[in-house]
């Protein structure tokens, strides 16, 4: 197996779109030498614990380039068949991204991190807030009430924030960011087509 890791942050479009088209392409060649990994990014490490509207949140980070990124956001999106209905509340991710963690010890990340993305970008839902996020666990295949518990208390916060600092001084500044066999860095919504290639060249087939 030769390993991906992706840097991502759910509330980041261009992983939803990204994800997609990596899945279609994994969906294309079931044979694939993929082992894929999740590691956290945090779009806003600044966000207020209880996250912010979402419409100020992108007009202050964007200014008058909102609606444009927005719309161009949208129409990708559309062109992959996805309907967005976005949450109202831009939150703080560290929480997910502490789930995203955990998933990770049992083997659950892609189905947790599909769930956070669906969650937020097409179900209107606050992936701030731990009730959400244990839904996602158990819809996922985790233990709800464990994760409720954990989220509850400060657990593994500091290793996620040791590992997204990690990302960050290895020069990683943009989500979704690929490596693909620990050297190959792709970066950004790339087409299944390309991942098609990838994985041609990959294996020789």
């Amino acid at each position: 197996m030769i390993p991906l890791d992706i840097f991502a942050d759910p509330v980041c479009p261009w992983c939803l779109i990204g994800k997609v088209e990596l899945d279609r392409a994994l969906e294309s060649r079931p044979h694939h030498p993929f082992q894929i990994a999740w590691h956290p990014f945090r779009l806003n490490p600044q966000m207020p614990r209880g996250g912010m509207d979402r419409i100020e949140y992108l007009h202050a980070k964007l200014g008058d380039r909102a609606e444009e990124a927005s719309r161009a956001v949208a129409q990708r999106a559309a062109a992959l068949g996805l309907t967005l209905n976005p949450s109202p509340i831009e939150p703080d991710t560290t929480d997910a991204h502490r789930l995203m963690h955990w998933a990770g010890l049992e083997g659950a990340q892609t189905r947790v991190m599909s769930g956070l993305l669906r969650a937020h970008w097409q179900e209107a839902r606050n992936i701030g807030d731990p009730a959400e996020l244990a839904r996602i666990a158990g819809a996922a295949g985790m233990d709800s009430d464990l994760v409720a518990r954990l989220l509850g208390s400060d657990a593994d916060r500091a290793e996620v924030a040791s590992r997204e600092q990690h990302a960050r001084e290895r020069g990683i500044n943009s989500v979704p960011t690929f490596i693909v066999a620990n050297q190959h860095v792709v970066s950004g919504a790339q087409p299944a087509s390309l991942w098609q290639q990838v994985i041609a060249e990959l294996t020789g087939s």
